[in-house]
């Protein structure tokens, strides 16, 4: 896994992942000229992920929490988020928040699992700032594959970001979007 400017792909991808490289990809850090275009406007911007995944399918997302991983400090989540409209997965992502950081309220919230990230933060009017950090090219492994209903060694794209609440560092997110074809949504 490479990893060099983002020091936090290892590290999110490990608290779920024994053998990253199989299970859910390899990742090349690339540029965001690299990227094709639907996976640009998805992924190249510091914006919530969950507004711009509803924006471009045209249908408000559910959240699958697939495991959690808590620690004192930190709450966990590898997710999926998947269209309303018919159920089709459009997003893996791995979230880690800091838990000083945000309101009991909001955090109790998030471990409810009820709704995806952006949308909780944005509903309780937390103050806060997306900083993208890398964008990522992935070779899918077997169960990124599988999420996706895509080829195992298929290519994908996601990206790191970081979401500061209330002007602190709050959320190591890793974002990694279903394989587009110009044709679809």
């Amino acid at each position: 896994m490479n990893s060099s400017s983002s020091p936090d792909l290892d590290a999110l991808v490990q608290l779920f992942y024994d053998r990253p490289d199989d299970e859910l990809g390899a990742f090349q850090e690339v540029p965001a000229s690299e990227l094709p275009q639907l996976e640009r406007i998805l992924l190249d911007h510091d914006q919530h992920m969950t507004l711009t995944i509803e924006a471009h399918h045209a249908s408000p997302v559910d959240l699958r929490v697939l495991e959690v991983h808590t620690t004192e400090t930190h709450y966990a989540r590898k997710i999926l988020l998947s269209r309303r409209s018919d159920g089709r997965t459009v997003q893996f992502g791995i979230v880690r928040l800091a838990n000083v950081v945000l309101e009991p309220e909001v955090q109790s919230q998030l471990t409810s699992q009820s709704a995806p990230l952006g949308r909780i933060l944005i509903e309780h009017d937390v103050l806060r700032n997306v900083r993208l950090l890398s964008l990522w090219k992935i070779t899918a492994g077997v169960e990124l594959a599988r999420f996706f209903q895509a080829e195992p060694e298929s290519s994908c794209y996601g990206r790191t970001a970081l979401i500061y609440c209330n002007g602190l560092p709050a959320v190591e997110l890793l974002e990694i979007v279903r394989p587009m074809k110009n044709s679809e949504p």
